[in-house]
C-alpha cells in the first residue's frame, strides 16, 4: 500500500529543469489572489534533493537485481544440451517463450501499475521470477524448462519490463525524462555486467543449478528495497514531479487493467506510427536479446573460446551499453529521436555484418572494437522509442510502449528459436548474423519514415489547492 500523510503538502517547482531537480520552490506568484479569511495556504515542502531521484535510484537497483535472470539463458544452452541431450532448438524454444511472454505481459503490467501501484506489481513479479528460477533445479524434462524458465520467469520479468522504467520516468519526472529513461534502461546492462561473469564462473565450476539459485536469490534480495523505499506517485509524499510547474494530484486507481491495455492497443494500432515503432523495435529485439544475448556465448564457444571468456565479453558489452544508453537519453532530450533511431540501427547492422569474421578462440583487438561499438548501441534505441511513444500517445504512452516492447520480445523470441535451429541445421550462426544485420538496415529506413507530431500547447499553471484553517 502507498503511504500518504494526513495532509498532503503540494510543492511547486521552478520548472527550469536545473541540476537541483526543481528543489528551489518559490512562493506563489505576486499576481495570485490573496487567501480568503480563515483559509491558509499549505506549507510548501522544500527538499534539498527531489524525492524523484531517490525513487529513480531504487528503480535502478531493482532493475540491476532483476537482470540476473536475463544473464543466464545464453549460459544454459551448452550445459543443458550436455546433461539432458536436448537440442539447441528445444532450449532456444524455452528461451523464446520467456522472451515472448516478457513482451506480451508488459502492456498489461503497465495498466496493472496504474490499478494496484508500482510497488505491489513489482514485488509480485520478483517473487514469480524467484519461484520459476528456483524450480528449474528440479527439472528432468524439457517441458519443465519451458514451464519454469519460459512461462514463470517470462511472466515475472515481463511484469517489470521496460514499462517499469517508462512508468517511473513518466510519473516522477517532467524535466530530464530522456536522461532518466536512459539511466534506468542502463540498469539492465549494469546487472548484466554484475551477473554475467559471476554466473558463468558458477556454471563452469559448480554447474548450472547453483547459477539458477543465484538468480532466485538476486530477485528476492531487491524485494525489500522496492517495498520500503519505492513510492507510486509524487503526490504520495506531497511533491510535484521533478521539473513540473504545478502540483499534480494522484489520479484514482484505474480499473479494468486488461481492458485499458487492449483499448490502448486498438487506438494506437490505427496509426502508422505504432506499426513503424513496433516493427523497428521487433528488429531491435531480434538483433540484441534474441541473437547476441542468447547465442553469442555458444557461438564464440564454437570457435574455441572458453565460456567464461565469452561471457566476460558479453559483460563488457554491458559496460559500454550503460554509457551508450545514458548518452542516448541525453541526446533524446536535445535531438530528433527519429534520426537517432536511424543512426543507431544503421550502425548496429554494420557491426553485426562484421561479427562472423571476428569470432576466434582468443580475444583480439578487432573483437574488442566490436564489443565497444556494439555495446554503445545495445539499448540506445530505448530512450528515443519511449520519447516517440510519449509524443504520439500521451497519457497512454507507457501502455503503448508496453505493446511496442511486446513486438521487441516477439522479434527476440523468433531469433532465439531460429538461431538455435540454424545452428543445429547449418553447424554455425553465420547466416543469422548476416540476416540480422540486413534487418537493422531496414529498421533504420523505417525510423526515418516516422512523422513528427507537434507538441500540444501547455496549460496555464494552476495554483496549489487551499487548505481550510483549523478551527
Amino acid at each position: 500500500m502507498t503511504q500518504t500523510s494526513p495532509v498532503p503538502e503540494p510543492a511547486l517547482t521552478s520548472g527550469d529543469g536545473d541540476g537541483d531537480g526543481g528543489a528551489e520552490r518559490g512562493p506563489a506568484s505576486a499576481s495570485a489572489p490573496a487567501p480568503r479569511p480563515g483559509v491558509r495556504r499549505p506549507r510548501v515542502h522544500r527538499p534539498r534533493v527531489h524525492r524523484a531521484w531517490a525513487v529513480a535510484a531504487v528503480t535502478f537497483v531493482t532493475i540491476i537485481g532483476a537482470a540476473a535472470f536475463a544473464s543466464l539463458p545464453g549460459l544454459l544452452i551448452d550445459p543443458l544440451h550436455g546433461e539432458f541431450g536436448w537440442s539447441r532448438g528445444m532450449i532456444g524454444f524455452a528461451v523464446s517463450v520467456n522472451l515472448a511472454l516478457y513482451g506480451l505481459t508488459a502492456p498489461f503490467a503497465a495498466a496493472l501499475m496504474d490499478r494496484f501501484g508500482i510497488r505491489r506489481v513489482v514485488v509480485c513479479a520478483l517473487a514469480v521470477i524467484a519461484l520459476g528460477s528456483a524450480l528449474t533445479v528440479r527439472m528432468t524434462q524439457s517441458w519443465q524448462l519451458v514451464l519454469c524458465w519460459g512461462v514463470l520467469v517470462g511472466l515475472g520479468s515481463g511484469s517489470m519490463a521496460l514499462a517499469f522504467a517508462a512508468t517511473v520516468s513518466n510519473r516522477w519526472f517532467v524535466a530530464r525524462r530522456g536522461l532518466v529513461t536512459g539511466i534506468l534502461t542502463a540498469g539492465g546492462a549494469a546487472g548484466q555486467l554484475v551477473f554475467l561473469p559471476l554466473l558463468s564462473w558458477i556454471t563452469e565450476h559448480h554447474g548450472w543449478r547453483p547459477a539458477a539459485l543465484t538468480v532466485a536469490c538476486a530477485a528476492l534480495a531487491v524485494t525489500p528495497f522496492v517495498w520500503f523505499l519505492l513510492r507510486d506517485h509524487p503526490a504520495d509524499v506531497g511533491l510535484a514531479p521533478y521539473g513540473a510547474e504545478r502540483f499534480t494530484p494522484k489520479p484514482p486507481p484505474v480499473t479494468g487493467a486488461a481492458g485499458r491495455a487492449l483499448r490502448a492497443l486498438a487506438d494506437a494500432s490505427r496509426t502508422g506510427t505504432f506499426w513503424l515503432l513496433a516493427g523497428t523495435f521487433a528488429i531491435c529485439g531480434a538483433s540484441t536479446n534474441g541473437l547476441v544475448k542468447t547465442h553469442f556465448v555458444p557461438a564464440a564457444h564454437d570457435h574455441g573460446m572458453p565460456v567464461t571468456t565469452a561471457a566476460s565479453l558479453l559483460a563488457v558489452i554491458g559496460v559500454f551499453d550503460i554509457a551508450g544508453t545514458v548518452a542516448s537519453g541525453w541526446f533524446t532530450d536535445r535531438l530528433s529521436p527519429r534520426r537517432l533511431l536511424a543512426i543507431y540501427y544503421g550502425l548496429r547492422g554494420l557491426s553485426l555484418m562484421f561479427l562472423p569474421m571476428l569470432l576466434d578462440d582468443t580475444i583480439h583487438p578487432p573483437m574488442l572494437l566490436f564489443i565497444v561499438f556494439y555495446g554503445l548501441d545495445w539499448v540506445a534505441t530505448v530512450p528515443p522509442t519511449i520519447a516517440l511513444c510519449r509524443e504520439h500517445y500521451g497519457e497512454n504512452s507507457a501502455i503503448v510502449f508496453g505493446w511496442v516492447l511486446a513486438a521487441h520480445q516477439i522479434g527476440a523470441a523468433l531469433v532465439a528459436y531460429l538461431g538455435g535451429v540454424a545452428r543445429d541445421a547449418l553447424g554455425s550462426y553465420d547466416v543469422v548474423w548476416y540476416c540480422s544485420g540486413a534487418l537493422c538496415a531496414v529498421a533504420a529506413l523505417m525510423s526515418l519514415v516516422i512523422r513528427h507530431r507537434p507538441a500540444a500547447r501547455p496549460a496555464p499553471p494552476a495554483l496549489p489547492p487551499t487548505v481550510p484553517a483549523a478551527a
